[in-house]
């Protein structure tokens, strides 16, 4: 894949397919430390600790529709292309932890991507889940919260139009300022 943000929303499909609905995505860009850390947790079904060293084989799947399944070691794979590695933690019935290490400047590390797209793309098909955005640079940092949201919509469903059009605009704001005004 050509960006992070695909390989999270890949990530994040196996944890709406485990019943999630809370979804936890984390993104911490320490450029001191040379580091990029994403972390996405659910409260989903979990996975037996026995099938966590398999869930990254690209030959295994838990889906009946096919026969192979490729997010996980795609983005291991990302991330150990650019020195970096990825851990699973998992416990059946409370959920899982996936953690993606990348080596920030990298040649190989590829862009983080339109990860607003991304998180309005799941909210937009998703809107029973709750999602928590917390974006971490060099030490500032900014959380998005759909259960927020939802409370202040009151009956107003959080996948109308102009709730999602005042997400992104609200989401790429934050960035911008996260970034110091740069995006």
């Amino acid at each position: 894949m050509r960006e992070l943000s695909l390989h999270i929303l890949d990530i994040v499909q196996n944890s709406i397919a485990a019943d999630a609905d809370l979804i936890k995505l984390i993104i911490r860009e320490d450029i001191a430390k040379n580091l990029l850390i994403i972390v996405i947790e659910d409260n989903g079904k979990g996975i037996e600790s026995e099938d966590i060293s398999r869930v990254v084989d690209p030959f295994v799947t838990s889906r009946k529709t096919r026969e192979v399944g490729l997010g996980l070691s795609l983005f291991r794979e990302a991330s150990r292309r650019s020195k970096g590695d990825m851990k699973i933690e998992s416990e059946p019935g409370k959920g899982t932890r996936i953690t993606a290490y990348f080596e920030y400047n990298n040649i190989d590390r590829v862009p983080l991507g339109d990860i607003v797209g991304t998180i309005v793309a799941l909210i937009t098909t998703n809107p029973e889940i709750d999602f928590i955005y917390r974006h971490v640079y060099e030490g500032r940092e900014f959380v998005f919260s759909t259960e927020e949201i939802k409370a202040e919509l009151g009956d107003v469903s959080i996948n109308e139009y102009p709730v999602l059009n005042w997400i992104e605009k609200n989401l790429n704001e934050e960035l911008r300022d996260l970034y110091g005004g740069d995006l």
